[in-house]
């Protein structure tokens, strides 16, 4: 690279903050930075990441199933406003077993500290988890997540309209989902990973 005069893109500290103080109910901890679980829908996690994109903003609501990592639900918006909450959730309930009892983490966010939020995963039987104020590791593999999304295919990046961002921003959620591999799942995709584990 150095020959070749390459540079490879750097990743930028800007970050969305949706804390607004105490605003509700704050869970416990109860991820503890463990990332690792044993079946799908045992572990998930969510946040919210925004881009500035032609002079406006768009936010990502992601669910990421810690087993393989894969976003099995997302909700892309023009504003982080509850309604981007149940639109990520509603998502994410159409794909949940019926008898599956997940823990679902987050940061504490105004949007997670929200009574409807807390009343709506409790109706699916989701244990909510919260990181610890002021601890962004402690959603560590959601903020991985962003990190290597933002490279691939944000920054450095120009686009001609919102809307041919969120058309590129689905795409790579697709791709990042059914085609980009990762040596942590045996060299298979997120999607691949699950459907070979089940088959198994």
């Amino acid at each position: 690279m150095n020959e070749l005069n390459i540079k490879g893109k750097q990743r930028k500290n800007g970050k969305y903050h949706s804390y607004r103080g105490e605003v509700g109910k704050v869970a416990d901890n109860l991820l503890k930075r463990d990332f690792t679980a044993v079946k799908p829908f045992e572990k998930l996690t969510t946040d919210v990441t925004e881009f500035k994109v032609c002079d406006d903003k768009v936010y990502l609501s992601p669910v990421m199933d810690l087993y393989n990592r894969e976003i099995v639900s997302y909700s892309i918006s023009l504003s982080p406003n509850l309604y981007q909450i149940r639109e990520m959730l509603n998502g994410l309930f159409k794909k949940l077993p019926v008898d599956a009892r997940p823990l679902f983490h987050s940061d504490q966010g105004w949007q997670y500290q929200h009574a409807e939020y807390q009343r709506l995963l409790a109706e699916h039987n989701i244990t909510q988890s919260m990181s610890r104020k002021g601890n962004c590791m402690d959603n560590g593999a959601m903020e991985n997540f962003f990190g290597r999304l933002k490279v691939e295919m944000f920054y450095g990046e120009k686009f001609d309209s919102v809307n041919a961002f969120i058309e590129e921003l689905e795409r790579y959620i697709d791709y990042y989902n059914n085609e980009r591999i990762s040596m942590k799942l045996k060299g298979m995709s997120p999607v691949q990973y699950r459907t070979h584990s089940q088959a198994s």
